[in-house]
């Protein structure tokens, strides 16, 4: 029998698809990583986030007026920017105007905030924490300032400077500025209804 002549063609071999190639984590061409490394670092940062809800309202605790979550967070915005309008507050908290006015109620039944016209516009309401409001929001953030402080010395000078860097990326991605130097919006996680009183966990 004749040997046919003509070269014989080998079989092609398809490429491997970017969903095999970054299977379980492994880098595709474009240097990105795959959904398992994107659990990975999403189930860290919600542990961190349990780790740092449970500093805030422990530094809410720490103080004898019973305020909740979201009211300590207006009370810290009014603190930052001074006289407020109701709808630039809730712009800022991300709320409904209703939401926050609800909230601002109770502080000012409270004593921590009030209100006033607008000397400039009658028909505008200014808002403002008063002495005792700014004095709770000052007592709360040094609280938690020193709380994380503690935490993060036991870290390694490496370790810190990592968690500098991967922070400020997370922030950044997040869409939010990251605030260098002090506190000087201290917002603290959460925006629940429930009352953090003195003595509670």
């Amino acid at each position: 029998m004749t040997e046919d002549p003509r070269p014989r063609r080998q079989p092609s071999r398809q490429p491997l698809s970017r969903s095999r190639s970054t299977a379980k984590g492994q880098a595709d061409p474009g240097g990105r990583r795959g959904p398992a490394d994107v659990d990975a670092v999403t189930h860290a940062v919600l542990t961190a986030s349990k780790l740092l809800a449970k500093v805030s309202a422990r530094s809410l605790a720490s103080v004898a007026e019973p305020v909740t979550l979201p009211q300590f967070r207006l009370l810290a915005v009014l603190t930052a920017h001074g006289d407020a309008k109701l709808v630039d507050i809730a712009e800022r908290l991300g709320v409904n105007p209703s939401t926050a006015m609800r909230t601002l109620d109770r502080l000012i039944a409270a004593g921590l905030a009030t209100r006033r016209s607008n000397p400039c516009d009658r028909r505008e309401t200014l808002l403002r924490p008063t002495q005792r409001g700014r004095a709770l929001v000052d007592r709360v953030t040094a609280v938690r300032h020193r709380e994380i402080a503690a935490i993060v010395e036991r870290l390694t000078p490496e370790q810190r400077a990592a968690l500098v860097g991967a922070l400020t990326a997370f922030t950044e991605a997040g869409g939010e500025q990251a605030v260098p130097g002090e506190d000087t919006e201290p917002y603290p996680l959460g925006w629940s209804d429930t009352t953090v009183r003195h003595g509670g966990g």
